[in-house]
């Protein structure tokens, strides 16, 4: 009988936003997939006799291509192992989640999904925006700034986000920020909208910087933002809480270790 597998996000980063639930998976699961950006305290919780198996990807770096990583998670997951599929962010926003669930359904494998907290929230979050306020924004979109090359047909139209969102946050929008830039101002989004860069969000070396709209690609290269990085773009940017950087907890996993979990299996 094939085992589950749990497809879980393991948050933006920092192993305390790490959910009690996908805590608790990882702790009992008979192997561990997991992407890059996992800070290794996170795999580190794994058990002592669970296989783990990296299949990182990162933009223009080397990865195990998708289809090796179905290919292996199905095996696992055949052999009855229950199987821990870990995604950052959340598994269903900008990470393939939904393509994995789909090819393992097919194969008739039973998958449980774990959401994660994702990064398009956390990193406004941590650096005191909010991307919601009753004064300045009653919508939000997330959007990626880099589509799939073998996409048959481009969906994200920049200048008509420029009319229809109040805030727009941008997974993987770095290189290609002049194209994005220019079809938003192209759409009508004033010059002198401002705008949040976050680089590593929820991570010890976690850094922002706030400007106008025209003035991103440059100060993008000047300051060497690189990914991962979040884009907030809208007058929300104006309500961020001065001086009010959330901090990288020192408290580890291990500390957390003594608290006892909730478990199914008791009443």
């Amino acid at each position: 009988m094939p085992g589950i597998v749990y497809l879980v996000g393991a948050g933006p980063g920092d192993p305390e936003l790490l959910t009690l639930k996908a805590l608790r998976l990882i702790k009992n699961c008979d192997a561990l997939v997991h992407d890059a950006l996992i800070p290794d305290e996170i795999t580190k919780e794994a058990g002592k006799n669970t296989e783990i198996f990296h299949v990182g990807k990162r933009a223009g770096k080397c990865s195990v291509p998708q289809a090796e990583t179905n290919a292996l998670i199905l095996k696992l997951a055949k052999e009855g192992k229950n199987v821990v599929r870990l995604k950052g962010g959340d598994p269903f926003v900008f990470s393939r989640g939904g393509e994995e669930v789909s090819f393992l359904e097919k194969n008739g494998v039973l998958v449980e999904i774990v959401p994660g907290i994702t990064s398009g929230i956390a990193a406004p979050t941590y650096f005191g925006i909010p991307l919601t306020h009753r004064d300045a924004a009653s919508s939000v979109t997330f959007v990626t700034g880099h589509e799939h090359v073998d996409k048959d047909k481009k969906s994200v139209n920049w200048r008509d986000l420029a009319k229809s969102s109040d805030s727009l946050v941008i997974f993987m929008g770095i290189k290609n920020i002049e194209f994005i830039v220019e079809e938003l101002i192209l759409g009508g989004l004033c010059k002198d909208t401002k705008c949040a860069v976050i680089q590593e969000a929820t991570l010890k070396n976690q850094k922002c910087f706030i400007d106008k709209l025209d003035n991103l690609p440059d100060k993008i290269k000047d300051k060497e933002f690189l990914a991962p990085s979040i884009i907030i773009i809208g007058k929300i940017v104006e309500f961020k809480v001065n001086n009010n950087i959330t901090k990288v907890s020192d408290v580890y996993l291990s500390d957390i270790n003594k608290v006892q979990l909730y478990n199914k299996s008791q009443k």
